[in-house]
């Protein structure tokens, strides 16, 4: 990670910055109709969505105190017991492209591990090449379909690793 970026748990005062983000970036992927994560009410409280037991969601901030990205993990809505998903895991452009996201990734893998859980899975969508090929680094498989009921129907790619 830049020396100058450090990521660190989700607080209240995170929760309008965290919002803007996820709205900013999504979009520019495409994925901004129904069916993306963009429309899920946890994206205006995203430190209470978090603060539940089995689920953590870190923020990147700037030497400046500014939130530029984050990224976490909760129990897979739908899903079998012991199967986390990685959440809302979005970066502005001053941040992508630092080794920032692979380190914030493998650091909610071992908090998922930590949590409990044996599975940690995720969607995305084509079109985020990057983000994929940073998921098949770290382990994740591409599964056929997805797993769950997220209700993210535009997510168009899913993967999972075993922690």
């Amino acid at each position: 990670m830049p020396a100058e970026l450090t990521f660190r748990p989700i607080r209240p005062e995170d929760d309008p910055a965290v919002a803007a983000i996820i709205r900013a970036v999504m979009p520019e992927f495409g994925a901004d109709g129904p069916g993306f994560a963009i429309h899920d009410p946890e994206v205006d409280a995203m430190c209470a969505a978090y603060s539940v037991p089995g689920a953590a969601y870190f923020v990147v901030e700037s030497p400046g105190g500014r939130v530029l990205g984050g990224g976490g993990i909760a129990q897979l809505d739908g899903g079998e017991p012991g199967v986390c998903e990685l959440r809302k895991m979005y970066f502005l452009a001053a941040a992508r492209g630092t080794g920032l996201g692979e380190q914030l990734l493998r650091h909610c893998l071992v908090v998922a591990k930590e949590l409990g859980y044996v599975t940690c899975y995720l969607e995305t969508l084509t079109g985020m090449d990057a983000a994929m090929r940073l998921y098949a680094k770290v382990g994740f498989q591409k599964l056929c379909a997805p797993m769950g009921a997220t209700g993210h129907g535009g997510c168009d790619r899913w993967f999972a690793r075993e922690l």
